[in-house]
């Protein structure tokens, strides 16, 4: 299981919820890093209009539902790939797992959004983030089988899973709606030991 580094909210949420969408140019070469910007639409996070029923929303909790479910999205398509690309049922299982915590997890997302009052237009969309797969990454996935193809899902699922569980702490400790930051919590929970279990799977001495 990952230790989270400690830090201050404040400083979690402006790194891993504010400065977070790419801005669409190429990375400078030999870079690994995706360029980021601060999308308008979450810049601020100043407490939203709606209450729902539970308490106000703040633009932390906002910014985190609408990351969480952008991420959510962009991994489903991997996971679909699984069953016709790996012949190995232990990763079978593990994208089954993962996308069954996922599909809870991004309805629970979807009517946090709705109760919220936010837009309905996602302003992640489009966008590639850390932890999101890319378009060009997905295109290598779908050309890949076999243990080529189960290298490069644990490459792209541990990168995901530890981003959302990074994105997830910074909401518990800076949000303020009281299922939001519920919500996080069990995302931290599932992703640690979703995690753990790519982990073992990785270094299994068949691979």
């Amino acid at each position: 299981m990952r230790a989270l580094v400690a830090a201050p909210p404040a400083l979690l949420i402006a790194v891993l919820l504010v400065a977070g969408c790419a801005a669409g140019s190429p990375a400078p070469a030999g870079s690994t890093a995706r360029s980021a910007t601060v999308p308008p639409a979450v810049a601020a996070p100043s407490a939203v209009q709606a209450t729902g029923t539970a308490g106000p929303f703040s633009g932390t909790d906002n910014a985190w539902l609408q990351l969480t479910v952008a991420m959510a999205e962009r991994l489903q398509p991997v996971l679909d790939l699984v069953p016709a690309r790996t012949t190995d049922p232990a990763w079978r299982r593990l994208a089954a797992q993962v996308g069954a915590s996922h599909r809870v997890d991004l309805d629970r997302s979807r009517r946090l959004l709705a109760d919220s009052g936010a837009p309905a237009t996602n302003p992640h969309e489009g966008h590639d983030m850390p932890g999101m797969i890319t378009a060009e990454e997905l295109t290598a996935l779908r050309s890949a089988a076999g243990k080529p193809f189960d290298r490069l899902l644990a490459q792209h699922l541990r990168a995901h899973l530890a981003q959302s569980v990074r994105i997830a702490a910074a909401e518990q400790q800076g949000g303020v709606h009281p299922a939001t930051t519920a919500l996080a919590a069990a995302v931290v929970r599932g992703g640690n030991a979703e995690l753990a279990r790519l982990d073992r799977l990785d270094s299994a001495p068949s691979r």
